[in-house]
């Protein structure tokens, strides 16, 4: 068993992979501060939920854009599974060269979700992720990530539209009935999901025109479903992507060291 580990900004989610099955996945909150105790024992309960033996994980990778959770995250991970795993990061294996001006400023997240579209999808693809901050990553023909563009996740937005606005009310991230709405609530949902339809739409078109082509469109994270039925251009939408990803790099890895 393979456990993978996708630790960000909002929310952690975990996947046990068997060969290249996914046969469980969990999600908790990232921010919540946990000692290595507190992790050892969420990891328990879910493997205890599934009925899964923490002794069958062979071994475990992680991606994480969350620095300072991570040392008791992995004291929590080794007290549970005896092992220390491998991080998405510099020095590790993923198959994709990344032609940013700076490489090391490209989070973890990012480069595992374009590994996956690329292995998965295959290129030129455009990779989107609807999570704390939405990023649309572009992947070319011989799968290497060519540029990205980011901006704040749907749900920040609305946290900021009601935290700086007084009578502004905390509302549902949805889409309204109609964009001609009639009330506050109403008017704040049609905002919000029209305007961020409208957002990606466009960044999606703009991003293909400088490409030259109209590419295969991959989307996944929180928000992903939503925007799938709105966004003609988003060809698929998988909310697994980012664990898949993680199994391809550790595969990669587990392969170049077996060989050496």
């Amino acid at each position: 068993m393979i456990l993978v580990l996708d630790v960000g900004n909002t929310n952690t989610e975990v996947g046990a992979f068997v060969g290249d099955k996914l046969i469980a996945s969990w999600r908790f909150m990232t921010k919540t501060p946990r000692t290595s105790d507190e992790y050892a024992v969420t990891f328990k309960g879910f493997f205890q939920t599934d009925e899964l033996d923490p002794k069958e994980v062979e071994s475990i990778i992680v991606a994480s854009v969350v620095p300072d959770v991570m040392h008791s995250m992995i004291n929590g991970m080794k007290k549970v599974f005896g092992k220390t795993p491998m991080e998405v990061g510099p020095g590790i294996k993923t198959g994709m060269p990344i032609l940013m001006n700076d490489p090391t400023e490209v989070g973890a997240d990012r480069i595992v979700d374009a590994v996956a579209a690329y292995n998965i999808y295959g290129g030129p693809v455009l990779v989107l992720d609807f999570g704390t901050a939405t990023t649309y990553d572009y992947v070319d023909a011989k799968g290497a990530l060519v540029a990205g563009v980011m901006t704040p996740g749907i749900q920040i937005s609305a946290n900021a539209l009601f935290a700086n606005a007084a009578k502004l009310p905390s509302i549902a991230i949805r889409k309204p009935k109609t964009i001609m709405a009639k009330d506050t609530e109403t008017n704040m949902q049609a905002g919000l999901v029209y305007g961020y339809i409208g957002q990606v739409s466009y960044i999606i078109d703009k991003m293909c025109e400088k490409i030259g082509e109209r590419v295969k469109v991959v989307a996944t994270g929180g928000y992903g479903r939503m925007f799938l039925d709105e966004v003609d251009s988003i060809d698929y939408f998988d909310p697994k992507l980012t664990l898949k990803g993680l199994k391809i790099i550790h595969d990669k890895n587990i392969v170049t060291r077996r060989k050496k």
